[in-house]
């Protein structure tokens, strides 16, 4: 059982759905994003998405490619953001880690030497956004040999036939994106939400995470109600690419958790 199934188990007794916040790693410095990431689990985060940051970063809005430069800038690499993550490992052995990105960094550091850094880092689980099911091989297999659970994007243009392949080797969770497009471009609407995550909650019998145009504590709780919780990022990383202190930045994210942990 990773941290991820561990978590989820643990909601579960207590009948509470997740808050999952993103992050990127090296934003805006080394030193102020590891303060913000070990003040997330007492804002009340569930699971911490860490962005690694890259150079043509395809599914993310203006907001997410901007704090990536910032990291890129201060010299943030993979191997860095595997330093954070060890970093908060020293004074958090329970709240689960998923590094976020794309492969290219992972590919240059070669598969296998990464799958041992990252589990030695102390993370749990993958979200590889330009890694169709159909290269399994390349990672996702390998990772879940690993002990890394590795988590599927499924989107409102994942039909019934495009889903049994999407699930396939899925493990942890199922992020569903709540809207087309890149993130931070629109808000997520319960309505149409909620029979799509029922469809791949019985599909996949995982539970399933709404993120894509979550933004204020009201949405977080909206959307959590329909789903097993929901993921903010832009909203997040909007204050700290504004300079907000690490104490604002994380008295917003506690309102997002009280929002979604209401659901």
């Amino acid at each position: 059982m990773t941290r991820i199934d561990a978590k989820f188990a643990e909601l579960k007794a207590a009948n509470k759905k997740a808050f999952v916040s993103y992050v990127m790693a090296g934003d805006p410095d080394f030193n102020t994003s590891l303060e913000i990431v070990t003040g997330l689990p007492t804002a009340g985060v569930d699971i911490i998405e860490l962005g690694l940051p890259f150079t043509d970063p395809m599914a993310d809005g203006p907001t997410i490619q901007l704090a990536g430069q910032r990291a890129l800038e201060v010299g943030m690499t993979l191997t860095r953001t595997l330093e954070l993550a060890a970093k908060f490992r020293e004074t958090d052995d329970t709240t689960p880690i998923v590094l976020m990105g794309y492969y290219n960094p992972i590919y240059s550091r070669g598969v296998n030497k990464f799958l041992v850094d990252a589990k030695e880092a102390g993370i749990d689980g993958l979200i590889v956004v330009d890694l169709p099911p159909e290269e399994d091989t390349e990672l996702c297999i390998p990772a879940q040999a690993a002990g890394l659970n590795f988590i599927r994007l499924a989107t409102p243009t994942t039909d019934a036939k495009r889903l049994p392949r999407v699930l396939q080797n899925t493990s942890g969770f199922v992020y569903y994106v709540s809207i087309n497009g890149i993130t931070g471009a629109a808000e997520a609407e319960a309505t149409n939400v909620g029979p799509e995550v029922a469809r791949i909650q019985e599909a996949s019998g995982l539970p399933v995470i709404v993120g894509f145009g979550v933004n204020t504590p009201e949405k977080a709780e909206a959307i959590a109600a329909v789903a097993d919780g929901t993921v903010v990022g832009s909203a997040i990383v909007s204050k700290i690419g504004a300079g907000e202190s690490v104490a604002d930045v994380l008295a917003f994210v506690k309102t997002l958790a009280d929002g979604a942990h209401r659901a």
